[in-house]
């Protein structure tokens, strides 16, 4: 009885987070940041185009074993949250695009990846 009550409960709590806002676009600046230690889990990707079956360019996830897992599949690799990228590195949010947001990964040495997130998982502040 225990361990039914167990796995609902943990299933309660990640599907619950599957549809959360993990990441927060700056209104001035377009920044996009995802805060780190936040107290949820989640697993957020972004695509190449504005299309969940196309090419994972990039992975946010609370989870070591779902980041690592992704981290050689992502052309742009994996994350816990924008704190962990290379110093210089910063992701640009450019506008809506149906249900996703068009970003651009924008490296310290001016290299530029667009693809886009979904919209449900940040929001404009």
């Amino acid at each position: 009885m225990k361990q039914a009550l167990t796995l609902m409960l943990i299933l309660l709590v990640t599907s619950s987070a599957i549809g959360q806002t993990i990441g927060i676009v700056d209104k001035k600046t377009k920044e996009f940041y995802i805060p780190a230690d936040q107290k949820i889990s989640y697993t957020v990707f972004g695509y190449r185009y504005a299309n969940i079956t196309t090419q994972k360019m990039i992975c946010f996830a609370s989870d070591v074993n779902v980041m690592m897992a992704n981290n050689n599949t992502c052309a742009l690799g994996s994350f816990f949250d924008t704190d962990k990228f290379k110093a210089g590195d910063k992701i640009m949010y450019q506008g809506t695009v149906g249900t996703f947001g068009k970003m651009i990964y924008v490296t310290g040495e001016g290299k530029k990846t667009q693809f886009f997130l979904p919209a449900s998982t940040f929001k404009i502040k």
